[in-house]
């Protein structure tokens, strides 16, 4: 993309790990920029935005979403031709160096092939209308990307109300 990127990372134990990440990686790529333009300043306009993924219901949907994200921007015909995609990693057209794959992509199949071809008819099914404004509205306000389960298992693990709800107060009837 050009003038954004989609990770899809686990921090591991400690949460404020992907802050710390995204924090040292803005600040280095805004120093080479600034230093290759001759430039000052921030290099990314505003802050990150992040949302916690539903794996077993939600995970594969997520990456496809990101590994699609050139296609439906109209850069590429398909998710090999995007230079950067994750998407040639998974499938195995480039050497194995960035991914640790998830449990829910290892899943498709026991066998590399397999999955890699189970994968790639994932891939071909088109993400449904749903889904989509589920990830999209998960992203831009930085809320669960889950069901209400999950919902539900997460404000009770942190003691908050967390439910993605629309701005406004509800319609009586």
């Amino acid at each position: 993309m050009t003038n954004h990127v989609h990770l899809v990372i686990e921090p591991g134990k400690d949460v404020s790990t992907v802050s710390q990440l995204m924090k040292r990686l803005a600040g280095r790529q805004s120093a080479l920029v600034n230093k290759l333009e001759r430039r000052t300043g921030s290099l990314w306009d505003g802050r990150f935005k992040a949302s916690p993924i539903q794996r077993d219901e939600y995970m594969l949907s997520c990456i496809r979403y990101v590994e699609m994200n050139p296609v439906r921007a109209g850069m590429v015909v398909g998710p090999r031709q995007y230079r950067w995609s994750s998407y040639r990693e998974r499938m195995g057209l480039v050497d194995k160096t960035q991914l640790d794959y998830d449990t829910s992509f290892l899943a498709l199949a026991d066998e590399c092939k397999q999955r890699r071809g189970k994968y790639k008819e994932y891939m071909q099914q088109s993400i449904t209308n749903g889904e989509m404004r589920l990830i999209r509205t998960a992203l831009q306000r930085n809320k669960l990307t889950g069901n209400a389960r999950f919902t539900d298992e997460i404000e009770e693990r942190i003691g908050e109300r967390i439910e993605s709800r629309d701005r406004g107060r509800p319609v009586c009837e």
